[in-house]
């Protein structure tokens, strides 16, 4: 059976490490995993990840759109 706890564990570390280089794939990653943790949250009846997460994924979407425009060149 498919783990996805290991898989949000990896996701959360190469995220983690993809930002601190400043990368904005890591903000996508990030996104990606906290829809895993939500999904988690539902499976095992942990209904407390689901706020937090949504919260994360409005904070990712948010600093994708804002590290993508701080890259485009401007006219």
């Amino acid at each position: 059976m498919f783990r996805l706890d290991y898989l949000s564990c990896v996701l959360t570390i190469i995220s983690t490490i993809l930002v601190g280089r400043r990368c904005w794939e890591g903000w996508l990653l990030a996104t990606v995993n906290c829809v895993i943790m939500c999904v988690i949250g539902i499976k095992t009846a942990q209904l407390g990840f689901i706020p937090a997460n949504v919260f994360c994924i409005v904070i990712c979407v948010i600093n994708l759109r804002t590290w993508r425009r701080a890259g485009a060149p401007s006219s």
